[in-house]
């Protein structure tokens, strides 16, 4: 097949995942001639598949729980029960709005998007086999990766979308949902659906550690919320392929206990939340020498790869696999590009933020690895049940834990389980941004009734100067 097109650039995207498209906005805003290589939808997994979709079901999830304690504010609703196809066609006019508005900003902004198939090749070249069936080859002074990642299988059981199902089966099947679901992985994904299965009146075993780089009290607070919805939680079990049974009727886990005892799980699904593996495969890595290990892409702190002019973001990284991780390492990586002199990012300063209930954040260090690193520490506690916001919010569940240096009294971590958490990591992290003190925090003036005490007071515990506590 002959080459049709070529064109020059200054920047090349290959693939435009949350952090592609993003930074290449940015570039395009620095005044450089941008373009964008995607095979699939730009957004990527975060807007089509992950995020986005998973946040709206469980938005979903929210308000059936809410609906079902109506009655504790007064409120007479009468039966309630979830719709699920209905939550999965919300969930889907989201996304749909959400990839409209790249597609106007792509306009807005002067950047072409070429849909198809890219590699790399030699001279700075992404040689594109198009959607339309032509072929055409996009020269840039740089390039940048981002290719994104897939969901990890468990060894000798392929996914099937039907019986054996991982976050993209999830996100595209409007009219089912498993009513038993065994799901293999105690992460973000993992909880998340567990939440929102649950809610729908699923039953779901959990199998594995629950947000294992959680702080160790915010593991067991959720493991406490999830026992009492009714979520069965197998903590420190690694079952393997031979210990599942996967068949046209559903499947069956052997839980192997002390001695010869045996437990079977049985379930309509087994959903594997096991991480994600960078997709490196087949781009021209190899061919151009571009350095990896264990499956994602090594780069320096301005996302440069080993091969000049050849840079790479997001989840092909392995670091961080969050999407607003990605925005900024675009965001570096093209304002070096064009010349300027970005900050590396400290991924110290990132939040980390899960959207079960109750929901999760924190950044930073947590107390074990604090202290496993010699610190010496103060920790300030205070819980959500002594907030008045939160009570009237029926939702109690929870804590703020900040843990600072005890010599120089930096902020080294946040953590946060319980309501409104995701939101509330915010004044954290421009807290860490500025280097305040759990002092500074206090001093700051939080509006009253607010969910937002809580961080104040926490600040204020730290130094045992609490006043609801």
């Amino acid at each position: 097949m002959t080459v049709e097109q070529r064109q020059e650039f200054d920047v090349v995207f290959l693939g435009g995942g949350t952090g592609g498209y993003v930074a290449a906005i940015r570039a395009a805003q620095l005044g450089l001639k941008v373009a964008v290589v995607e095979k699939d939808k730009v957004g990527g997994t975060c807007l089509h598949r992950g995020c986005i979709p998973s946040k709206a079901l469980l938005k979903s999830a929210e308000l059936l729980e809410q609906a079902r304690r109506a009655k504790e504010f007064g409120v007479i609703v009468g039966e309630v029960e979830g719709d699920y196809p209905t939550a999965f066609r919300r969930a889907q006019q989201v996304v749909e709005q959400l990839h409209k508005g790249i597609h106007f900003l792509f306009r807005k902004h002067g950047i072409t998007l070429v849909q198809g198939v890219g590699r790399l090749t030699r001279n700075r070249t992404v040689l594109v086999n198009g959607t339309d069936g032509q072929r055409q080859e996009l020269r840039g002074r740089a390039i940048v990766i981002d290719t994104g990642s897939r969901p990890r299988a468990i060894p000798g059981i392929p996914f099937d979308g039907v019986r054996v199902l991982n976050s993209d089966h999830t996100t595209a099947q409007i009219d089912w949902y498993p009513k038993r679901v065994i799901i293999r992985g105690g992460g973000a994904t993992g909880v998340e659906h567990a939440t929102v299965w649950h809610a729908f009146g699923a039953e779901v075993t959990l199998v594995g550690r629950i947000v294992p780089n959680e702080d160790e009290e915010v593991q067991q607070q959720l493991v406490r919320a999830f026992q009492r919805k009714g979520i069965r939680i197998i903590p420190d079990y690694r079952p393997t392929a031979d210990d599942f049974d996967i068949t046209e009727g559903g499947v069956r886990m052997r839980v192997r206990k002390s001695g010869a005892q045996e437990e079977v799980v049985e379930a309509d699904a087994l959903f594997v939340a096991l991480g994600r593996e960078g997709n490196i495969e087949e781009i021209g890595l190899e061919e151009l020498g571009v350095r990896t290990k264990d499956g994602f892409i090594v780069t320096d702190e301005y996302f440069r790869t080993n091969v000049e002019g050849i840079y790479a973001i997001g989840d092909v990284l392995g670091i961080q696999q969050l999407a607003h991780t990605a925005m900024h390492q675009g965001i570096i990586a093209v304002e070096h590009i064009a010349g300027e002199k970005p900050l590396p990012l400290d991924y110290h300063r990132v939040p980390v933020v899960t959207y079960c209930h109750p929901e999760i954040a924190s950044l930073g260090l947590t107390e074990r690895e604090a202290k496993e690193q010699g610190r010496s520490i103060k920790v300030g506690k205070f819980p959500f049940r002594a907030n008045g916001k939160s009570l009237i919010e029926g939702e109690t569940d929870g804590f703020v834990k900040i843990i600072a240096d005890a010599e120089t009294n930096d902020i080294v971590g946040v953590h946060i389980i319980g309501n409104h958490a995701t939101e509330l990591i915010a004044e954290a992290a421009l807290a860490k941004l500025l280097e305040a003190t759990p002092w500074e925090i206090g001093l700051s003036v939080h509006p009253h009734p607010t969910v937002s005490e809580v961080i104040g007071e926490a600040a204020l515990a730290v130094d045992n100067l609490a006043i609801h506590i």
